[in-house]
């Protein structure tokens, strides 16, 4: 049966491919982005089964406009994929107040307004699902991504939150954490001037990787896409999906290392508890 799907960030990457996905196999979607003219070829080819509006998430009473006029004109949304995003790359010392600024205010606070403006229109409907891109970066790090990994790990948090919450009303989310992949991601970043002081450092490694095209990039986006698209197909409702042989091995080894540093300090961490309290664990 075919669905409902609203979807940010459409103009390339993950968001244009599950865009001509999703219209290709019949489903409707709603697809904003920046420069709405970026799809006049999909609007030419799918008719009405693409409603289209500029949306800048970064706005958030321009999220709420267009979040609401997007259930207005189609009815029923059922699935809502939070994929706008922004990438900055440089050390903690190199990165700019504007691309901190930028980055937060896109891959935090937009997917959290984003996600506030849909729940009133899913919990009235009784049922829906939403996606929220993150990345292996949401739950391990790479130098030179400090400031990428505080908004992606800042919105896992968020959206731990949000599925506890929301799942009374018979709505679910999953947390997407694809790795290293080539959708033109690399080539967007906002980079900020080496200082000299890095070129040493895992952070200067880094970055020679990404300059002369040695950062690998082992996944397939077409292939991530389908992945999304089978998940909400499914029916199933992981809280976290990860994507890609870097995000499983990466992340399953930050998740060890953080439970083994976790299990050394037990004694110090109940030492702790008050006297007339009985420790337990």
């Amino acid at each position: 049966m075919a669905g409902t799907w609203f979807i940010t960030g459409t103009s390339s990457g993950f968001g244009r491919l599950l865009t001509e996905r999703l219209l290709a196999r019949g489903d409707r979607v709603a697809a904003t982005l920046r420069r709405p003219e970026a799809l006049d070829d999909l609007r030419a080819a799918h008719g009405d089964r693409l409603w289209v509006s500029r949306l800048d998430v970064t706005d958030a009473e321009s999220v709420r406009h267009v979040v609401d006029e997007a259930f207005t004109a189609l009815g029923t949304i059922d699935v809502i994929v939070n994929n706008a995003g922004f990438g900055t790359f440089g050390s903690v010392e190199e990165v700019t107040d504007e691309q901190i600024r930028q980055v937060i205010d896109t891959n935090l606070l937009g997917s959290m307004h984003v996600v506030r403006a849909a729940l009133p229109h899913l919990r009235a409907q009784g049922h829906g699902r939403i996606l929220q891109v993150s990345s292996a970066g949401g739950q391990t790090t790479y130098p030179n991504f400090g400031y990428y990994h505080a908004s992606k790990w800042g919105i896992e948090g968020f959206c731990e939150t949000v599925a506890r919450e929301i799942e009374p009303f018979g709505i679910g989310l999953t947390i997407v954490e694809p790795g290293a992949t080539p959708t033109g991601f690399g080539t967007a970043l906002s980079t900020a001037p080496a200082m000299p002081e890095y070129d040493r450092t895992p952070a200067g490694d880094v970055r020679r990787a990404l300059e002369n095209g040695t950062f690998p990039l082992s996944n397939d986006p077409e292939k991530i896409a389908r992945a999304m698209i089978d998940l909400v197909d499914s029916q199933a409702n992981p809280l976290r999906l990860p994507l890609g042989s870097d995000t499983y091995r990466d992340v399953r080894a930050s998740l060890v290392a953080r439970l083994t540093e976790h299990d050394a300090q037990r004694e110090t961490a109940l030492s702790v508890v008050r006297e007339d309290v009985v420790a337990s664990g």
